[in-house]
């Protein structure tokens, strides 16, 4: 199936909706884990697919290595979240997602930071590429 950049924001708006209902219930100050299952039980009660805890093989010259990355969850598989409960997102934080975009191979990612009065200000997001997939050419 080909995505556009519209289809992937319905989908991080649905993922923010979860995430802000669980905010809203919690409060900022529990351990991101906390949030993690939160956001993923009402995830999945809206319909949305979540894996959590996503195994990502780190590859080097054409090499699987012995290290791998943990991805918090990926939503649809199409959108990579990683949770925080942090005084403040870091570039590094925001170099991490970017990161494992990359190595997924995904398009978008949302670094989001329950730890803050207004979830919407705990919300940064990470593009990798183009949102608007090229439609394969027709040939005659």
């Amino acid at each position: 199936m080909i995505y556009t950049e519209d289809d992937y924001n319905q989908l991080s708006s649905r993922i923010i909706s979860c995430c802000i209902e669980v905010h809203k219930e919690l409060g900022p100050g529990l351990m991101e884990s906390v949030y993690e299952v939160c956001a993923t039980h009402l995830m999945r009660k809206n319909g949305l697919n979540v894996e959590r805890q996503v195994i990502l093989p780190v590859t080097f010259q054409g090499h699987k290595l012995e290290k791998e990355f943990v991805v918090d969850t990926i939503v649809n598989d199409l959108i990579i979240l990683e949770y925080k409960s942090i005084e403040t997102i870091l570039p590094v934080h925001e170099a991490q997602l970017v990161t494992y975009l990359k190595l997924a191979d995904k398009k978008l990612g949302l670094l989001i930071n329950f730890n803050v009065a207004l979830l919407k200000d705990g919300i940064r997001r990470k593009i990798n590429g183009n949102l608007n997939q090229e439609k394969p050419s027709k040939t005659s």
